[in-house]
């Protein structure tokens, strides 16, 4: 039986009503609470020593951890990232791991929605000319009822999406490595390939995770394919769209928008593309609403609870 997790998300530990589902549970259970930085692998050594079990979200989970820790049997993941998780370590060393696929789905598909809409109607650098005093008379965008929304990736989020988009009338086209017939034909949802996807995508949003696949799919190439008109929209991760390859057709007018809430790097260092006036972002906060962080937490708590050995093949889709 499982007595005290370490939460080393400060995330987590830096809020009082999250803690107190975890201490509901667990009343022995120890919390990093530094929110403003992300744990080395020594430190995450050191912060569990005493514990035999573990609450991570976007933390260093492999071999040389695992070796130093052998009393952590059981990790639940707090959020839907496994990007640095080696899974191959987890099975070697026999740590089980909770993993819930989509937990914060509505809070991100809420935020994919709400940049559509910006990016459509130019909310971005109207604000900026707003703010720097230039009060502009004007500026026509395009309503996001009837334009064709491209979704790369219908999995968790981008079903939700959908379901948000209904009262839009959007033509919904998505490409995908799996198929969902029976969701499609429910909702309307066409499936096409990754070109299609490219060439008629008025507003193109991303919910695919970051892979060896992935990583770098938007490079200059990829971008140059999309309508000018396109509103790209990124919640997913950061790595997948090329930013310095982004920055260029930002600059040059020939992508009209791009809404980001994740980057390569977090917290982003490129001043310049951040500020680009048809650039629309935030600091990874797709997740970031009280719901559903609770029920990030509560799928982390049934993680330790229902934790089971991986085969890494389970999960080639997140790797």
């Amino acid at each position: 039986m499982l007595h005290r997790p370490g939460v080393t998300n400060g995330a987590i530990g830096s809020v009082p009503y999250l803690r107190e589902l975890i201490l509901s549970a667990y009343p022995d259970a120890k919390f990093n609470e530094n929110i403003r930085h992300r744990m080395t692998a020594e430190e995450i050594i050191a912060f569990l020593a005493d514990c035999d079990c573990a609450i991570m979200g976007g933390d260093v989970v492999n071999d040389r951890v695992l070796a130093a820790l052998p009393n952590i049997r059981t990790i639940g993941i707090f959020g839907v990232g496994l990007n640095t998780v080696d899974l191959a370590a987890c099975q070697r060393h026999g740590v089980r791991l909770g993993f819930t696929p989509g937990v914060n789905r509505l809070a991100v598909a809420e935020l994919a929605l709400c940049f559509m809409i910006a990016g459509l109607r130019w909310v971005a650098p109207l604000s900026l000319a707003m703010r720097s005093g230039e009060r502009p008379r004007t500026r026509v965008g395009r309503s996001l009822t009837g334009r064709v929304v491209g979704l790369h990736g219908c999995g968790h989020i981008g079903k939700e999406v959908v379901r948000l988009l209904k009262p839009f009338g959007c033509t919904i086209i998505t490409h995908d490595i799996r198929n969902y017939p029976d969701f499609y034909a429910a909702h309307g949802v066409t499936p096409v390939s990754f070109d299609t996807l490219l060439e008629r995508s008025e507003v193109l949003s991303l919910h695919i995770p970051r892979s060896r696949a992935t990583e770098n799919l938007y490079d200059a190439a990829t971008l140059a394919r999309l309508r000018p008109d396109c509103v790209l929209v990124n919640t997913c991760r950061g790595g997948i769209v090329n930013e310095d390859a982004l920055l260029a057709r930002l600059e040059s007018g020939a992508l009209v928008a791009a809404c980001l809430d994740v980057f390569a790097q977090e917290p982003p260092t490129n001043d310049r593309l951040l500020r680009q006036p048809n650039l629309l972002s935030t600091p990874h906060a797709g997740a970031s609403t009280k719901e559903a962080r609770i029920a990030m937490v509560q799928a982390a708590l049934r993680g330790l609870r229902e934790g089971r050995l991986v085969d890494p093949v389970d999960y080639t889709d997140y790797l």
